[in-house]
Protein backbone atom coordinates (compact mmCIF):
# COMPACT_ATOMS: atom_id res chain seq x y z
CA UNK A 1 0.00 0.00 0.00
CA UNK A 2 1.47 3.14 -0.61
CA UNK A 3 2.12 6.35 1.79
CA UNK A 4 -0.89 8.13 2.41
CA UNK A 5 -0.93 12.04 3.12
CA UNK A 6 -3.79 14.31 4.14
CA UNK A 7 -3.68 18.04 3.21
CA UNK A 8 -5.67 20.30 5.36
CA UNK A 9 -6.40 23.37 3.18
CA UNK A 10 -9.16 26.21 4.82
CA UNK A 11 -9.33 29.10 3.02
CA UNK A 12 -6.65 31.83 2.16
CA UNK A 13 -4.54 28.77 2.66
CA UNK A 14 -0.67 29.54 1.87
CA UNK A 15 0.12 28.49 -1.62
CA UNK A 16 3.70 27.79 -1.10
CA UNK A 17 3.65 25.55 1.74
CA UNK A 18 2.39 22.63 0.50
CA UNK A 19 4.07 22.20 -3.05
CA UNK A 20 7.40 20.73 -2.15
CA UNK A 21 6.10 18.00 0.31
CA UNK A 22 2.96 16.97 -1.92
CA UNK A 23 4.77 16.93 -5.17
CA UNK A 24 7.97 14.64 -3.73
CA UNK A 25 5.71 12.11 -2.05
CA UNK A 26 4.01 11.66 -5.50
CA UNK A 27 6.36 12.29 -7.83
CA UNK A 28 9.63 10.76 -6.20
CA UNK A 29 7.76 7.90 -3.57
CA UNK A 30 4.77 7.00 -5.27
CA UNK A 31 2.44 8.30 -2.49
CA UNK A 32 -1.12 8.71 -2.24
CA UNK A 33 -2.28 12.33 -1.68
CA UNK A 34 -5.37 13.83 -1.14
CA UNK A 35 -6.75 17.29 -0.20
CA UNK A 36 -9.48 18.31 2.42
CA UNK A 37 -11.49 21.26 3.40
CA UNK A 38 -13.98 22.45 5.63
CA UNK A 39 -17.34 20.51 4.02
CA UNK A 40 -15.74 19.37 1.01
CA UNK A 41 -15.81 22.80 -0.29
CA UNK A 42 -13.40 24.58 -3.20
CA UNK A 43 -11.00 27.00 -1.15
CA UNK A 44 -9.23 29.79 -2.52
CA UNK A 45 -5.69 30.61 -1.77
CA UNK A 46 -3.80 33.77 -0.85
CA UNK A 47 -2.73 34.08 -4.09
CA UNK A 48 -5.95 33.19 -5.57
CA UNK A 49 -5.75 30.11 -6.86
CA UNK A 50 -9.00 27.51 -6.20
CA UNK A 51 -8.42 24.47 -5.08
CA UNK A 52 -10.82 21.64 -5.48
CA UNK A 53 -11.00 19.03 -2.20
CA UNK A 54 -11.22 15.07 -2.15
CA UNK A 55 -13.24 14.96 0.56
CA UNK A 56 -14.44 17.04 4.01
CA UNK A 57 -12.12 17.01 7.14
CA UNK A 58 -14.96 16.60 8.78
CA UNK A 59 -14.88 12.85 7.74
CA UNK A 60 -11.40 12.26 7.70
CA UNK A 61 -9.97 9.55 10.68
CA UNK A 62 -6.54 8.46 11.04
CA UNK A 63 -6.99 5.10 9.75
CA UNK A 64 -7.14 7.37 5.82
CA UNK A 65 -3.87 8.65 6.65
CA UNK A 66 -0.41 7.71 7.49
CA UNK A 67 0.73 11.57 7.85
CA UNK A 68 -1.35 14.85 8.06
CA UNK A 69 0.10 18.15 6.74
CA UNK A 70 -1.95 21.09 8.22
CA UNK A 71 -1.08 24.45 5.79
CA UNK A 72 -1.26 27.68 7.23
CA UNK A 73 -3.87 30.20 6.71
CA UNK A 74 -4.58 33.68 8.42
CA UNK A 75 -8.13 32.05 8.38
CA UNK A 76 -6.08 29.90 12.00
CA UNK A 77 -5.89 33.03 13.99
CA UNK A 78 -9.32 34.15 13.80
CA UNK A 79 -12.98 33.31 15.60
CA UNK A 80 -14.27 30.60 13.81
CA UNK A 81 -11.38 28.96 12.32
CA UNK A 82 -12.31 25.12 11.24
CA UNK A 83 -11.56 23.21 14.98
CA UNK A 84 -9.58 19.98 14.14
CA UNK A 85 -8.53 19.44 17.52
CA UNK A 86 -10.51 16.22 17.62
CA UNK A 87 -9.30 14.93 14.63
CA UNK A 88 -5.26 16.00 15.41
CA UNK A 89 -5.73 14.54 19.30
CA UNK A 90 -6.61 11.17 17.94
CA UNK A 91 -4.47 10.72 14.96
CA UNK A 92 -1.64 11.91 17.66
CA UNK A 93 -2.86 9.04 20.21
CA UNK A 94 -2.74 6.70 16.76
CA UNK A 95 0.84 7.67 15.86
CA UNK A 96 0.18 8.59 12.86
CA UNK A 97 2.84 11.61 11.85
CA UNK A 98 1.25 15.26 12.26
CA UNK A 99 2.80 18.36 10.25
CA UNK A 100 1.65 22.19 10.93
CA UNK A 101 3.10 24.61 9.06
CA UNK A 102 2.24 28.52 9.58
CA UNK A 103 -0.48 29.68 10.77
CA UNK A 104 -1.90 25.79 10.87
CA UNK A 105 0.56 25.50 14.21
CA UNK A 106 -2.27 27.52 16.20
CA UNK A 107 -4.29 24.09 14.83
CA UNK A 108 -1.98 22.43 17.08
CA UNK A 109 -1.90 24.88 20.06
CA UNK A 110 -5.82 24.63 20.33
CA UNK A 111 -5.55 20.70 20.37
CA UNK A 112 -2.88 21.18 23.14
CA UNK A 113 -0.43 19.29 21.11
CA UNK A 114 2.09 22.02 21.65
CA UNK A 115 2.11 22.14 25.59
CA UNK A 116 4.56 19.57 26.34
CA UNK A 117 7.01 19.07 22.49
CA UNK A 118 9.22 21.17 21.06
CA UNK A 119 8.10 23.22 18.82
CA UNK A 120 8.39 26.02 16.43
CA UNK A 121 6.10 28.53 13.80
CA UNK A 122 6.42 31.78 12.38
CA UNK A 123 7.54 33.79 15.94
CA UNK A 124 6.84 32.92 19.83
CA UNK A 125 3.39 35.25 19.29
CA UNK A 126 1.66 32.62 16.77
CA UNK A 127 0.86 29.78 18.63
CA UNK A 128 -0.49 32.34 21.77
CA UNK A 129 -3.18 33.46 19.41
CA UNK A 130 -4.94 30.46 21.00
CA UNK A 131 -5.78 30.76 24.58
CA UNK A 132 -5.52 26.67 24.90
CA UNK A 133 -1.68 27.00 24.16
CA UNK A 134 0.52 26.62 27.52
CA UNK A 135 3.62 25.70 25.36
CA UNK A 136 5.80 28.76 25.27
CA UNK A 137 8.55 27.19 27.13
CA UNK A 138 9.14 24.64 24.33
CA UNK A 139 9.17 27.07 21.16
CA UNK A 140 12.09 27.19 19.80
CA UNK A 141 13.52 30.08 17.83
CA UNK A 142 14.65 28.77 14.53
CA UNK A 143 14.12 28.96 11.13
CA UNK A 144 13.54 25.69 10.07
CA UNK A 145 10.98 22.42 10.73
CA UNK A 146 11.44 21.12 14.40
CA UNK A 147 10.26 17.55 14.91
CA UNK A 148 9.52 15.96 18.08
CA UNK A 149 8.71 12.20 17.54
CA UNK A 150 5.78 12.57 15.49
CA UNK A 151 5.10 16.28 15.28
CA UNK A 152 6.61 18.53 12.97
CA UNK A 153 5.87 21.89 12.96
CA UNK A 154 7.55 24.82 10.64
CA UNK A 155 7.60 28.50 9.68
CA UNK A 156 5.61 29.53 6.88
CA UNK A 157 9.22 30.97 5.42
CA UNK A 158 10.34 27.38 5.52
CA UNK A 159 8.22 25.13 3.71
CA UNK A 160 11.79 23.05 2.55
CA UNK A 161 13.03 21.97 5.57
CA UNK A 162 8.91 20.80 6.27
CA UNK A 163 8.75 19.03 3.39
CA UNK A 164 11.78 17.26 4.03
CA UNK A 165 11.38 16.47 7.63
CA UNK A 166 7.31 15.42 6.65
CA UNK A 167 8.81 12.81 4.18
CA UNK A 168 11.88 11.72 5.74
CA UNK A 169 9.55 10.78 8.62
CA UNK A 170 6.78 9.09 6.00
CA UNK A 171 9.62 7.33 4.14
CA UNK A 172 12.02 5.92 6.77
CA UNK A 173 15.80 5.16 5.16
CA UNK A 174 15.16 6.42 1.64
CA UNK A 175 18.02 8.69 0.95
CA UNK A 176 17.15 8.97 -2.91
CA UNK A 177 14.91 11.72 -3.27
CA UNK A 178 16.16 13.47 -0.28
CA UNK A 179 18.59 15.26 -2.01
CA UNK A 180 16.24 17.35 -3.72
CA UNK A 181 15.27 18.97 -0.34
CA UNK A 182 19.50 19.36 0.46
CA UNK A 183 20.81 22.55 -1.19
CA UNK A 184 18.18 24.90 -0.33
CA UNK A 185 17.44 23.48 2.93
CA UNK A 186 21.28 24.61 4.19
CA UNK A 187 20.43 28.46 3.25
CA UNK A 188 16.62 27.57 4.64
CA UNK A 189 18.32 26.32 8.60
CA UNK A 190 21.53 28.91 8.30
CA UNK A 191 20.17 31.79 6.26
Amino acid sequence: MPTRLAVILIEKFADWEHGFLTSALRDFFGAEVRFYTPGGATVTSEGGMRAAADGAVETLTPDAFDGLAVIGSGVWMKDGAPDISALVQSADKAGRLLGFICGGTIAAARAGLLDNRPHTSNDADTPKKSSAYHGASHYRDVPHAVRDSNLITAPGFAPRSFAYEMVAALVPGEKKGLGFFKQELTAEKFG
